[in-house]
């Protein structure tokens, strides 16, 4: 029936009834009511037990896992812009598609467990509580980036929130990572870190050498593969004879994870902390996938095909799960969803505006970070008479 042809009494009636119904699902939607959600498939292991695939979630978490996922989406998507507009120069590496690897893992540790990556670090950076700000000033150069200007998208960082970067030379963070769990260890911190890989580096050297030592000694450490199925251009199979990354420690432990569920990478992460801390390092396979091409000149159809990236989009967006458990579970409308999305977009334009409106580096910015502050480095012209600067 027509609200028009509804008497005045039954009319009011209705708007008080839908009235405290969207009162009483904003009291839900804010709720921390303990809320059970299978996740997606169930995990494989290897020389352990897996977890259970039913993950405790509540409705204030669902929320922020679509606003925080949907935010780095549309914060990849514009950066996609900013490149092409010339406004982003260098290497620029995007994570749509891969968005719920870093909420899921954020949502089952605390500040004071490390994180280091690769170079595909925006939505990291972000997940640790980095600033849409810090980000696009980061991308564009500006002193107001997260990294002062002088890393670029490769090099994001956030010490208070021990992420630590944003690395460029492939596999290299991961002797790294285990070397702060081993700090971790030494000073007995009871906290973890999680070191990122991308399946493109699972091949590495190094990695082996760095997993062997961290098994040796029982280190603090969980080797997070973030498989999206092609290094570059190259997809797995062709690339790893055994490409099940999860069991590729051999005497290590190791779970494959659904890495487009952000509620199983949350199961997987809050499972490997406490293993690590007890038993020693881990592996997680975070079986996923990004929509763009490997960087930016890659435009990533060349070794795929379109129908398989539109096909993963419809059947397994991360960001989709998590609309469809909010509609399902009547945690949120389908338009409250549509206006958050907009609000997200707004946010997103602001901080570009306000990145474009900061200042490039100072040019003595060059010599700063590279040697330790106040031992009086000096720099000398080509015939080492004249001395050009004292490094601050």
């Amino acid at each position: 029936m027509a609200l028009s042809h509804l008497t005045s009494s039954s009319r009011s009636r209705l708007l008080n009834n839908l009235s405290a119904a969207r009162i009483l699902r904003r009291l839900v939607a804010t709720s921390t009511d303990p809320l059970s959600i299978e996740t997606s498939v169930p995990f494989t292991a290897h020389k352990c037990e897996p977890p259970s695939r039913s993950v405790e979630t509540n409705p204030q978490e669902l929320l922020s896992f679509f606003r925080d996922m949907a935010t780095m989406r549309r914060m990849e998507i514009a950066a996609d812009s900013l490149y092409k507009a010339k406004l982003i120069r260098g290497f620029c590496h995007l994570y749509d598609g891969q968005e719920a690897v870093a909420v899921g893992m954020e949502a089952a540790i605390t500040r004071k467990d490390g994180i280091i990556t690769a170079y595909r670090d925006h939505c990291t950076f972000l997940a640790r509580g980095g600033t849409l700000l810090e980000v696009f000033g980061e991308l564009m150069g500006r002193q107001v980036g997260c990294s002062k200007g002088k890393g670029g998208s490769m090099h994001f960082y956030k010490k208070e929130s021990r992420f630590y970067g944003g690395h460029g030379i492939v596999g290299a963070q991961v002797p790294l990572g285990c070397g702060i769990a081993f700090a971790q260890k030494y000073n007995k911190e009871e906290t973890v870190t999680f070191a990122l890989y991308g399946d493109g580096a699972a091949n590495q050297g190094q990695l082996f050498e760095a997993l062997n030592i961290s098994a040796l000694w029982d280190l603090p450490v969980i080797l997070v593969c973030e498989n999206n199925h092609y290094g570059m251009g190259t997809a797995e199979w062709r690339a790893a004879k055994n490409p099940s990354y999860y069991q590729r420690g051999d005497y290590v432990p190791g779970l494959k994870v659904d890495g487009m569920d952000a509620l199983a990478v949350k199961q997987a992460c809050k499972f490997a902390k406490e293993h690590v801390l007890k038993h020693g390092p881990i592996i997680l396979e975070m079986d996923t996938y990004r929509y763009h091409g490997h960087s930016m000149s890659d435009p990533g159809s060349t070794y795929r095909t379109r129908d398989e990236i539109s096909g993963v989009r419809q059947e397994r967006d991360p960001i989709e799960r998590v609309r469809k458990l909010l509609l399902l579970h009547d945690l949120a409308t389908e338009k409250e969803l549509k206006d958050m999305e907009k609000e997200i977009r707004k946010e997103v334009d602001d901080a570009i505006a306000q990145a474009k409106e900061s200042p490039m580096p100072d040019p003595s910015g060059l010599f700063t970070n590279v040697y330790v502050k106040g031992l009086g480095v000096e720099v000398f012209g080509p015939d080492r008479k004249e001395v050009r600067a004292v490094l601050p």
